[in-house]
């Protein structure tokens, strides 16, 4: 991850949580705060009701890399907290990825790419 750090202690999330806007989809809901940082701070949260061990941690893992392929496009410095819903356990990659997309445009941290030449055309 190029200019994300990890969210890591108990009270940067709380802060998050009571101070940040937030936006949800079926499968997550995303927290944000700016932090007048040149970087982001990502934590992600699956609580045990999502399913085992093992669940989780591919539900973590799969939010991680959906991150890390669409940071390019994120506005840096923010806050940005990730929580799994129920039905996350049972979503595909893709419907967790177009989720995030949709609650990020709505929170307004994704940066939309100008069209390119030939999408102009079209």
């Amino acid at each position: 991850m190029r200019h994300t750090v990890s969210l890591t202690e108990n009270f940067e999330f709380r802060r998050v949580y009571g101070r940040g806007k937030s936006a949800g989809s079926a499968h997550i809901v995303l927290y944000v705060l700016p932090n007048r940082r040149k970087v982001s701070r990502l934590g992600i949260t699956v609580s045990t009701k999502v399913g085992k061990a093992v669940v989780r941690n591919q539900i973590r893992r799969r939010l991680k890399e959906i991150y890390r392929l669409q940071e390019a496009q994120l506005s840096p410095g923010f806050d940005i907290v990730i929580v799994a819903r129920v039905k996350a356990s049972g979503a595909s990659y893709q419907s967790l990825e177009r989720d995030f997309l949709y609650v990020g445009k709505k929170l307004g941290i994704l940066q939309v790419a100008p069209p390119t030449k030939s999408e102009r055309q079209a």
